[in-house]
């Protein structure tokens, strides 16, 4: 998953959000330097990615694009999966996805003086040109893939990975709707102990 489905899994606790949202950036013994909260959300980040990465669905999805993007498959899915949230976000919330990438980036914004540089980064251009919402639409997903092949290391052709997802769209949304209930089950120990 990737930032929208993480914060929105977290968004019942502000140390939890933080926590998911800077735990990429966060390695070995740098857990250590936060709250107890914080730790929490990071090592909640990790398990949300450990089941993901591992369920048998999610593997089918990343098999589609296997072929053409190889070990960027997964990256490709997390965005296709946060894509099909914000599209059908009022499945999943009362509240709008505007309001709540608004509530969002005011959390983080709030928190960012203890982020990692690079966590810090990201919010900024996160939150200037709102990519939470942004992800609702297949433009914003194309940027966001754009934006990352632009940084990868190798040739990943993430820049041409929307097509995929226009192509067979009602296939991953199928697989995210039959995916995503049991993820939501998965994390529900993250939530109990908040205080």
């Amino acid at each position: 998953m990737n930032h929208l489905a993480h914060l929105f899994l977290a968004q019942s606790n502000t140390d939890l959000m933080v926590g998911n949202f800077i735990a990429d950036q966060v390695k070995g013994k740098q857990l250590l330097d936060y709250s107890t909260q914080i730790q929490k959300g990071i090592k909640m980040h990790r398990a949300i990615d450990h089941f993901t990465d591992n369920h048998d669905i999610v593997m089918n999805s990343k098999e589609r694009l296997f072929s053409k993007y190889h070990k960027y498959a997964a990256v490709i899915v997390d965005m296709y999966y946060d894509h099909i949230l914000a599209r059908n976000w009022k499945d999943f919330s009362p509240i709008s996805l505007k309001q709540f990438a608004s509530s969002a980036y005011q959390v983080l914004v709030a928190k960012s003086n203890q982020f990692p540089e690079r966590s810090q980064r990201i919010l900024k251009y996160m939150s200037k040109d709102d990519w939470l919402s942004n992800y609702a639409h297949i433009e914003g997903i194309d940027k966001a893939l754009k934006g990352l092949a632009y940084r990868a290391t190798f040739n990943s052709k993430m820049e041409e990975a929307s097509h995929e997802l226009e192509l067979d769209y009602e296939l991953y949304k199928a697989d995210f709707n039959a995916f995503f209930p049991d993820l939501l089950n998965h994390i529900q120990p993250w939530l109990v102990d908040l205080d």
